[in-house]
């Protein structure tokens, strides 16, 4: 299901990138607060994006669809990257591209009610880099039903955010004293190194993700 794309070949990976709900208006209370730590935190998702593509690691949309049941992601990517988009400058620094793969979700979770654990079983994915927004929301609710699919989980530090530093904190504490979550920033991590060791299958389950030193 790769965004406007008809057809596309397979692409196995024992990696996935997922991004949660960064195509967004931010319509909400209090947005505002959110964007000024959303915008450091796009940048740093563009980058592990463009990574992962070099590396063949897919890229997956994991997005609200904002109790819209007819709605149709391209709709949503122009939406929210329009002018008078309040989550423009987000949106447009992650736009999809045709090789990405997008799922909608109608709750806090990427998995509930969703196609997503269909499309990483296809994809044979065993490990999960999860970054978006919300940290206290979303990304935890996501990570949270992953750990109980007995996914390895990555989650950047510097590549989530919330309304305040201390909910990002405290989720980020959640995730990686709970649910075995590597929290260490996206320039620690060394994909190359990530995706061949867990392709050989040396890595244990609870076993953290590569990093480089």
């Amino acid at each position: 299901m790769p965004l406007l794309k008809e057809e596309s070949g397979k692409n196995n990976s024992s990696v996935a990138l997922l991004l949660i709900d960064v195509i967004n208006d931010l319509d909400f209370e209090r947005a505002d607060e959110l964007l000024a730590p959303a915008l450091p935190m796009a940048r740093k998702i563009a980058t592990l994006k463009r990574e992962a593509a070099q590396l063949q690691i897919p890229t997956v949309y994991v997005n609200d669809n904002f109790g819209q049941w007819k709605s149709d992601f391209r709709h949503t990517v122009e939406h929210c990257c329009a002018g008078n988009s309040r989550g423009r400058e987000i949106s447009r620094a992650l736009r999809p591209e045709v090789s990405n793969y997008f799922v909608l979700k109608p709750k806090h979770s990427g998995f509930y009610a969703t196609t997503l654990d269909v499309l990483l079983e296809y994809l044979k994915v065993d490990t999960l880099i999860i970054t978006g927004i919300a940290a206290n929301i979303c990304v935890l609710f996501t990570a949270n039903d992953a750990y109980m699919r007995d996914y390895r989980l990555c989650v950047p530090a510097d590549c989530v955010a919330s309304n305040t530093t201390e909910e990002t904190e405290y989720s980020l504490g959640q995730m990686k004293n709970i649910l075995q979550a590597d929290i260490r920033p996206s320039t620690a991590i060394e994909l190359s190194v990530l995706k061949e060791r867990l392709a050989g299958g040396n890595e244990p389950l609870s076993g953290k993700i590569i990093t480089a030193e």
